[in-house]
């Protein structure tokens, strides 16, 4: 029992340490990377850079570890969703350290750019681009659409089939993360604008911080936790 409260609460804490790093990493990247001529800002704000890579490593980390705490109860109810919800997010978690590669290249291609008297047309433009389309795909499409969605609605699934976590709050996720696999649809082809898209991924937001008070403060249903016991018991 003392292990699965230790559980709940890492996975708490990892939850809140990926969404915080992620916010924090944006405040740092984005106004560099939005910037039109943001291969002389990234030269130009070298530190910021690098700690705005840092963070999102952290993010990248902390959401890879989410499931992984979780996975000796949750198997216990279904192990191949349990299993899918552990991949998926360690999938998610590499995708984004590959975000994390494209924005550290930025630094020596910026260099060199400026090195080079910041040319008009060349070929630091084209590499340039393709490490920030790397980096933008790999925050918008494919987590968001593919490993994180359905690690989530894993995991999710089992909590609501088990009740380990209030109901309310499993089928607050599940809407949630239909939503955000809908609106990574829409996001791949361009159908809405930044601020909708940010109303539709609120609700998972909210819910993710939620859930991760809630596994802290109160961890998994101990009655479920003892009724899964007494059965592996009798077996």
């Amino acid at each position: 029992m003392n292990t699965y409260i230790t559980n709940a609460r890492i996975s708490g804490v990892l939850f809140i340490t990926a969404t915080g790093a992620a916010i924090i990493s944006g405040f740092f990247l984005l106004p560099i990377l939005q910037a039109s001529d943001y291969l002389t800002e990234v030269s130009e704000n070298e530190i910021q850079v690098a700690l705005g890579a840092f963070f999102y490593f952290i993010m990248a980390a902390a959401g890879a570890g989410i499931a992984i705490p979780m996975y000796p109860l949750l198997k216990q109810h279904n192990e191949g969703m349990a299993l899918g919800a552990v991949g998926f997010r360690i999938i998610e978690g590499v995708i984004f350290m590959v975000g994390v590669i494209c924005v550290l290249a930025l630094v020596p291609l910026s260099q060199e750019f400026v090195d080079a008297g910041a040319p008009a047309d060349s070929y630091f433009q084209n590499i340039g681009e393709l490490l920030l389309t790397g980096y933008t795909i790999d925050q918008a499409v494919v987590p968001g659409v593919f490993a994180f969605s359905l690690g989530a609605l894993m995991y999710y699934y089992i909590f609501f089939q088990s009740e380990l976590v209030p109901r309310w709050l499993s089928v607050w996720g599940l809407i949630g993360i239909i939503l955000g696999f809908v609106n990574g649809l829409l996001d791949i082809f361009g159908g809405i604008s930044e601020m909708i898209s940010m109303l539709i991924d609120l609700p998972i937001f909210v819910n993710e911080m939620v859930l991760a008070v809630w596994l802290i403060v109160k961890g998994f249903n101990s009655s479920v936790i003892a009724s899964e016991s007494v059965k592996t018991d009798t077996h």
